[in-house]
C-alpha cells in the first residue's frame, strides 16, 4: 500500500520530465515571450513589496536577525532579506493551488487513457520546479552583487545548501498533493477554500520578517510551520552562512512533518484514486 505511489512511477521517468516540459509551454502558449512570464510575475510581486515595504514604511528598510539569539543581532537590507524569503514562496505558492487543480485539468489522463494517476501530480509539480530552479540561479546572481558590493566574498560553501533544501521544497509539497488533488477532485468547495487561506498562509509565515525574533507559544507555532522553514533554510544558505544542521529543533519538526504529510498523503491517495475515473 505503502509504496504504490513510488510503483506507478517505474518506467515512466523519461515521459514524466516530457510531459513537464509540455506542462509549462502549454501554460505559455500563445504568449509572445512564452515560459518567461513566469518570472515577470515573480519580479513584479518582489517590486510591489520592495516598494510598499522600503519606500512606503521606511522604518523597514533593515532587519535585525537574532538566529534564536537575541545577544547578536545583526542587520540585513529589508529588500535583500526579503527577496531571499519569497523564492521558494513562488513555487509553494504555486504548487498548493494549481497542485489541487492538476487532476481536474488534466481530467483525460484519468478517463481515457490507462496512466498512472500519481504520475500527473509529479509532471506538473515538475514543470513549476523548472520555474523555480530559473528563480533560484536569478537569486543567486544577485546574492554575488549583494556580497561583492558589501566587500564580502562572492561565494560561500553554505550556499551549496540550496541542494539540501530545494529538492526537499519540491518532495514536501508534491507528497501534499497526493491529498489535497484527490480530495480537491471529490470536491470543488476544497479547492475553492485552498485559494482563499493562501494569501493568509502567506502572511503567517516568516517571509516579511525574522521569524526567530518570536518567544513562547508563538515561537513553536512558527516553527510548525513548514513554508517559515524554507524562507529560513534560504537564508541559511545565502544570508545566514549557517549550517541546516545547528537548530536541531526546526529540523526535526519539519521532517517529523515530512513523514507525516508523507504517510497521509499516500493514504489518501490509495483510498480516494480507484473512485477518481467516475468522480470526473
Amino acid at each position: 500500500m505503502f509504496t504504490s505511489i513510488f510503483k506507478e512511477h517505474k518506467g515512466f521517468g523519461k515521459q514524466i520530465i516530457l510531459l513537464a516540459k509540455n506542462e509549462l509551454i502549454k501554460t505559455y502558449k500563445g504568449a509572445v515571450i512564452g515560459p518567461f512570464w513566469a518570472v515577470v510575475k515573480p519580479a513584479f510581486t518582489v517590486f510591489v513589496y520592495w516598494f510598499a515595504f522600503s519606500m512606503g514604511i521606511k522604518k523597514l528598510r533593515d532587519v535585525g536577525v537574532n538566529l534564536g539569539d537575541p545577544n547578536h543581532l545583526f542587520n540585513i537590507n529589508f529588500f535583500t532579506f526579503m527577496f531571499v524569503g519569497i523564492i521558494p514562496w513562488f513555487f509553494i505558492q504555486e504548487q498548493i493551488i494549481q497542485g489541487s487543480k492538476c487532476l481536474r485539468t488534466n481530467r483525460q489522463f484519468i478517463t481515457k487513457v490507462k496512466f498512472p494517476v500519481s504520475t500527473i501530480l509529479t509532471y506538473t509539480g515538475l514543470s513549476r520546479f523548472f520555474v523555480q530552479i530559473f528563480l533560484v540561479v536569478i537569486l543567486y546572481g544577485y546574492i554575488i552583487f549583494y556580497r561583492v558590493s558589501g566587500g564580502n566574498d562572492p561565494f560561500s560553501w553554505y550556499d551549496l545548501q540550496i541542494f539540501f533544501y530545494c529538492p526537499l521544497l519540491f518532495y514536501f509539497f508534491l507528497a501534499l498533493s497526493w491529498s489535497t488533488a484527490p480530495m480537491s477532485a471529490f470536491s470543488k468547495d476544497f479547492e475553492s477554500l485552498i485559494v482563499s487561506v493562501m494569501s493568509g498562509i502567506f502572511w503567517l509565515s516568516g517571509i516579511m520578517y525574522d521569524s526567530y525574533g518570536f518567544s513562547g507559544g508563538l515561537k513553536w507555532a512558527m516553527l510548525a510551520n513548514p513554508i517559515n522553514f524554507f524562507a529560513n533554510g534560504y537564508r541559511n544558505c545565502f544570508l545566514y552562512n549557517r549550517g541546516f544542521w545547528v537548530y536541531k529543533t526546526e529540523l526535526v519538526i519539519f521532517f517529523a512533518e515530512l513523514i507525516g504529510v508523507t504517510l497521509l498523503g499516500i493514504y489518501n491517495y490509495n483510498r480516494l484514486r480507484k473512485t477518481l475515473p467516475d468522480v470526473l
